[in-house]
């Protein structure tokens, strides 16, 4: 497993170690999907942030703006200040980056297990 002290799910095995167990597998990959969405979340609250108090849009249509460019759609109003402008450009900077981190964290566990399991010792029980 780990190193003694640390948390197995948060440390990935070493290619001399053997195989997680389904259940702790799943565990971690459960960790890992809160981490991402949990970054996806703050994001969308950050976007609902801006678009509130720089274009002073209801939290209703900041959320539905910041939400179609998480999700890579742009946005759904027209802005009309400079700063709301400035800010929902760097926002969809950010968001393009964001989708693709959130992604990778969600799915580090799955790959790994696959190429643990790949580079595993084939005489060894898995």
């Amino acid at each position: 497993m780990a190193e003694s002290g640390s948390d197995p799910l948060l440390n990935l095995e070493r290619s001399r170690q053997p195989l997680l167990s389904r259940a702790a597998f799943f565990r971690r990959w459960v960790l890992f999907a809160c981490i991402g969405l949990g970054l996806i979340a703050g994001s969308l609250a950050i976007g609902m942030l801006g678009y509130h108090f720089f274009e002073g849009m209801s939290w209703l249509d900041a959320y539905l703006n910041a939400a179609m460019l998480l999700g890579g759609m742009g946005p759904v109003g027209e802005l009309h200040h400079a700063a709301a402008k400035v800010f929902a450009g760097l926002y969809a900077m950010f968001s393009g980056l964001l989708l693709l981190v959130s992604v990778g964290v969600m799915l580090a566990p799955v790959f790994h297990r696959f190429l643990h399991r790949f580079h595993l010792d084939p005489d060894s029980d898995t």
